[in-house]
C-alpha cells in the first residue's frame, strides 16, 4: 500500500492540532493495530477517533470520500465501523465479545479495514478487558481498534501496553469558558476555567448547585486548617457531598437500568446491583478526588496571593477570602500544603479510609501552617 504525506484529518476537533497530527502521521505509515486516545471528558476524543476511522475507512475504498463521508456520520451507517459504547451497567462482556472479538477476524465488508471504536473503556471491567486481549495481541491485520478513556490508568496495564498512546490536550481557557455560556458572570467563569483543568464537563458541574457545594464544602475545610479551628471536623462536609453524589448516580444508574430491562435487556438482579454500587462508588471517589483537586488549587493560590500575583489565582471569584488568609502564609508553606493534598489524593487510589485520610490531611495541614489568624 503506498502512502501518501500526512494532511489535516477531516472532522477532528478543534484546539487538538498535536494529536490529529500524529493520528495523520500514522496514516502515511502504517497504522498500528491499537490506539489508546487519552484526555479530559469534553476534549473531543470521540470526535477525533471517528475522524481516524474515517480515514483508515477511506483507504482503498472504491469510493473514497462517499466512505468518508458514512463513517464522519454519528451514528454510523458505515458497515466497517463499529461503535461501543456502554450501557448503564457498563461495557457488557457479551457485547465486547459478540460485536469485537467474534467480528474482529472477519473480512471487511469494504476496502481493507475494519475499525473497532471503545468509548469510555474506563467503563470496561476486568473480563470485558481481558476478552480483549488475544484480539489485542494476535491482531487481524485488517483490524485497528481504538480505545477512549479519560486516562491512561483507568485501563489495565496489559491492554494500554499493546495499544499506542495518543493523548490530547486539555481545551484552553478560551473554549471552556464558551461552554460555560453567557450566564456565568465572567469573573466566575474564568476561574471555573481555570479550577477544571481544560474539562468543559467539570466546569459545567462546578457552575452548578452541586458544584458549588463541592466548592463551599472544600473552602469551609480549608479555612478551618489556617484558623486551627478543627473541633467541627470541615472534612465531613466534602465526605457528605461525595456520599450525595454517589447516591444521585447509583439512584441514576438504577433508572437506566430499569428502562433497559423494560426494553428487552437481559441483566440479572446481581448484576444490577453490582451495577449500581460501581456507579456509586465511582461517582464519589471523583468528587472526593474533585475536591482534592479544588483545595490543591486553593493552597496553590495561597502562594500565588502571597507572592504578589492575585491575578493568577484559580479561585478568582473568591480572592478577597484567599487574600485574607494568605498574609500568614508564606510562599514556600503554601507549596508545601499543596504536597500534602496531593498526596492524601493519591493514597486516597489505594482505596483507604477516606474519612481517616481527609482528617488526617487536616491535621497535618494545620500543623504545617501552624494555626495563622485570618481577619
Amino acid at each position: 500500500m503506498t502512502h501518501s504525506a500526512p494532511g489535516p484529518l477531516e472532522g477532528a476537533p478543534p484546539h487538538q492540532d498535536r494529536a490529529a497530527s500524529v493520528l495523520a502521521g500514522a496514516l502515511s505509515q502504517a497504522p498500528s493495530h491499537a490506539y489508546l486516545l487519552v484526555g479530559p471528558a469534553g476534549s473531543g476524543k470521540a470526535a477525533l477517533a471517528r475522524a481516524f476511522a474515517a480515514a483508515l475507512l477511506a483507504e482503498d475504498s472504491a469510493d473514497p470520500d462517499d466512505a468518508r463521508r458514512r463513517a464522519l456520520i454519528d451514528p454510523s451507517p458505515h458497515p466497517d465501523l463499529v461503535w461501543l459504547s456502554p450501557g448503564g451497567a457498563g461495557h457488557a462482556v457479551a457485547d465486547v465479545r459478540d460485536r469485537l472479538v467474534h467480528v474482529a477476524p472477519l473480512s471487511p465488508f469494504e476496502g481493507s479495514r475494519r475499525v473497532f471504536v471503545i468509548e469510555r473503556a474506563e467503563s470496561l471491567g476486568e473480563e470485558s478487558q481481558n476478552a480483549m486481549l488475544k484480539t489485542l495481541e494476535e491482531p487481524p491485520a485488517h483490524a485497528c481498534l481504538v480505545l477512549l478513556a479519560d486516562d491512561q490508568d483507568s485501563v489495565l496495564p496489559t491492554v494500554a501496553s499493546r495499544c499506542q498512546l495518543v493523548e490530547l490536550d486539555p481545551l484552553p481557557e478560551s473554549a471552556v469558558r464558551e461552554r460555560l455560556g453567557s450566564g456565568v458572570p465572567d469573573e466566575t467563569a474564568t476561574a471555573l476555567a481555570r479550577l477544571s483543568g481544560g474539562d468543559p464537563s467539570r466546569a459545567v458541574f462546578l457552575a452548578g448547585a452541586s458544584g458549588s457545594k463541592v466548592r463551599d464544602s472544600v473552602e469551609l475545610m480549608m479555612a478551618g486548617v489556617v484558623t486551627g479551628e478543627l473541633g467541627g471536623s470541615p472534612w465531613l462536609g466534602l465526605l457528605e457531598t461525595a456520599e450525595e453524589a454517589g447516591e444521585l448516580a447509583g439512584g441514576e444508574t438504577k433508572v437506566v437500568l430499569e428502562a433497559e430491562a423494560e426494553q428487552g435487556a437481559r441483566i440479572s438482579k446481581s448484576d444490577t446491583e453490582a451495577a449500581i454500587k460501581r456507579a456509586a462508588r465511582r461517582a464519589r471517589t471523583e468528587v472526593l478526588a474533585m475536591g482534592l483537586g479544588l483545595a490543591a488549587a486553593w493552597a496553590r493560590d495561597w502562594a500565588v496571593v502571597a507572592a504578589g500575583s492575585p491575578e493568577l489565582s484559580f479561585n478568582l471569584d473568591r480572592i478577597d477570602r484567599l487574600s485574607a488568609q494568605a498574609e500568614g502564609i508564606p510562599v514556600p508553606t503554601a507549596t508545601e500544603a499543596v504536597e500534602l493534598v496531593e498526596e492524601t489524593r493519591r493514597r486516597l487510589r489505594l482505596n483507604v479510609s477516606e474519612e481517616l485520610a481527609l482528617e488526617a490531611l487536616c491535621f497535618r495541614l494545620e500543623r504545617l501552617l501552624g494555626g495563622a489568624v485570618v481577619a
